[in-house]
C-alpha cells in the first residue's frame, strides 16, 4: 500500500484529477471567487449544524485519520471517543473502521480498533475493518463493497451513519451521495470550535468539495463515463 505522500503525488499526476482541477479553478476564477465562497459557506454550515447523535443508521462508518507509527492526534481521538459514546448509548448493528496505512505500519482501521478496545466497551456491535483505503473517497468505495451483499430484499440500501470531525463531514456527505449511500451524519465534536485552525480546516475542505463537486458535474456534462465511474 502506498504511503500518504506517494498516494497524493499519484493523484496529483492523474489526468482526470488534473482535468477536473483545472475546470474547478476556472469556475472559481471566472466567478471572482464567488463559487469558492459558496462551497466554503456550505462546508461551514454542515460543520455547525451536524448532529452528534445518530438518528436512524444501523451501521456506523468511522473515518480514519493519518496516524504515523500508530500515533493518533486530537481529531482522530475525538472521532474514536464519539464512536465509543455511540457504542455505549445507542449501539448500532455494526461499526466499520475505515482507513489504510503506510507499508510496515498499522492501518488507520487497526489503530482505531486498538483505541476502541482499550476503552473496555461492552459486547455489542459487530466490529469490522476496512484497511485498504488512502482517502475519503476510497474509504466509502471500499465500505460500499463490504455492505453491498447486505442490501435487503426490497433493494433499499442500509442507512449508514458517517462519523468524522465536523470540518470533514461535508466531503463525506458529498461522496456518500455520489456513491449511492443512504446516509446521515454524526459529528465527533459536541460543537464546532471557533478558532483559527478550524477555519483553516474548513477552507481546505471547501477546496476539496468544490473540486470534487464541480468535477463530477463537468464529467456528467461532457459525458465522460470513465471519470464518472471513479466517483459513483
Amino acid at each position: 500500500m502506498p504511503t500518504r505522500v506517494a498516494h497524493r503525488l499519484r493523484l496529483a499526476a492523474d489526468p482526470d484529477v488534473l482535468h477536473t482541477g483545472v475546470v474547478a479553478l476556472l469556475a472559481c476564477l471566472l466567478s471572482a471567487g464567488l463559487v469558492y465562497v459558496v462551497y466554503f459557506v456550505h462546508v461551514l454550515r454542515v460543520a455547525r449544524k451536524a448532529p452528534c447523535v445518530p438518528e436512524q443508521g444501523d451501521c456506523v462508518l468511522v473515518f480514519g485519520k493519518h496516524a504515523p507509527q500508530g500515533r493518533i492526534d486530537a481529531d482522530f481521538a475525538a472521532r474514536l471517543e464519539r464512536a465509543a459514546t455511540v457504542w455505549r448509548e445507542r449501539p448500532p448493528r455494526d461499526v466499520i473502521l475505515l482507513g489504510g496505512g503506510a507499508p510496515h505500519e498499522p492501518s488507520e482501521a487497526e489503530v482505531a480498533r486498538r483505541e476502541l478496545l482499550a476503552r473496555n466497551l461492552a459486547q455489542g456491535p459487530t466490529l469490522r475493518l476496512e484497511g485498504a483505503s488512502r482517502d475519503t473517497l476510497q474509504n466509502l468505495r471500499n465500505a460500499r463493497d463490504l455492505l453491498i451483499a447486505e442490501i435487503p430484499t426490497d433493494g433499499k440500501p442500509r442507512r449508514v451513519t458517517l462519523l468524522s470531525n465536523r470540518y470533514h463531514l461535508a466531503r463525506c456527505a458529498l461522496f456518500a451521495g455520489q456513491l449511492g449511500y443512504d446516509w446521515e451524519l454524526c459529528a465527533a465534536e459536541q460543537r464546532l470550535a471557533m478558532r483559527p485552525a478550524t477555519f483553516l480546516h474548513i477552507a481546505a475542505e471547501a477546496y476539496f468539495v468544490c473540486w470534487s463537486d464541480i468535477g463530477t458535474r463537468w464529467a456528467r456534462f461532457i459525458g465522460d463515463e470513465r471519470m464518472l465511474k471513479r466517483v459513483t
